[in-house]
């Protein structure tokens, strides 16, 4: 038809718009970044990187102190036994100076003052048997004679009445508890071998601030074996990743000052770039 008029606006070509959108996106994308951001990325790269630094020589130092209690612990579990420290001694107790050392002690057993203390063994679940040991000037031991799974802590075998020698290791207290789980006394509920907590609800009076760890000892002649508790489990071989996990955090460092040295490669590149074309521009 003659005269009509076509109102509509030019449509401009796509594959030309999709080409200058993308040279404007590359364009934007080698603008380097700005001086704030670079120093906020800088401080936080040496932050990162002195963080990890600082947990991998914390591990280092963690595995020099784990070679040396395996050392301590392996020399003192394989001396020949000596007397359980009196207690003239007690004071001087410390976990570096005493625990895990062999003790011999003699006594008297008070089964009816026994303890139970929830334990996970090698054996399953169950319990430590914690009998008190009457020493010959009044004073008290606890000794863990040992350990008895489940169904049988009702029925675990006394250990007698007559006098009785124990040979062991000394392991010091284990006041408190672990998370989420507390002793309770007035339910005779335990979880640790608290020997203060213990010795004062079981009314014992002077106490070592020490258990034994009684060595293995077969059952006497009458007794069901499963009734009987199982000594000798005490944990002497300690794991130690500590090399591991300090080369974990050495090259966790490692990555942060790669990326770091990257993006600062790349800033000097785009500022080198931008520099050249400023100086290049006859509109400049």
């Amino acid at each position: 038809m003659t005269g009509s008029t076509d109102d509509r606006a030019p449509v401009g070509n796509p594959r030309t718009t999709n080409a200058t959108n993308a040279t404007k996106g590359a364009s934007e994308s080698r603008r380097p970044l700005s001086t704030v951001w670079l120093t906020a990325l800088a401080l936080f790269a040496a932050a990162a990187i002195a963080g990890l630094v600082a947990l991998g020589n914390w591990q280092v130092e963690r595995r020099a102190w784990k070679l040396g209690l395996i050392a301590q612990v392996a020399e003192r579990v394989h001396a020949p036994p000596v007397a359980a420290p009196a207690r003239a001694q007690w004071a001087g107790l410390t976990k570096a100076n005493a625990e895990y050392r062999r003790v011999r002690a003699s006594g008297t057993f008070l089964d009816e003052r026994q303890t139970m203390v929830q334990a996970v063994t090698e054996q399953g679940g169950g319990y430590w048997v914690m009998t008190p040991l009457r020493l010959a000037d009044g004073s008290t031991v606890l000794v863990n004679r040992g350990f008895v799974a489940e169904p049988f802590r009702a029925r675990v075998a006394p250990a007698g009445s007559g006098p009785s020698e124990v040979v062991g290791l000394l392991r010091m207290s284990e006041p408190g508890t672990g998370l989420l789980r507390h002793n309770d006394a007035t339910r005779d509920q335990w979880f640790s071998r608290d020997v203060a907590a213990i010795a004062a609800h079981r009314g014992l009076g002077q106490v070592a601030p020490y258990f034994i760890d009684a060595a293995a000892v077969p059952p006497p002649a009458g007794a069901d074996p499963k009734a009987w508790p199982v000594g000798g489990l005490t944990v002497t071989a300690f794991t130690n990743n500590h090399l591991g996990y300090a080369l974990t955090w050495y090259g966790l460092a490692l990555m942060v000052a790669a990326a770091a040295a990257y993006v600062g490669r790349e800033e000097y590149r785009k500022r080198r770039g931008a520099s050249a074309a400023a100086r290049s521009d006859p509109r400049a």
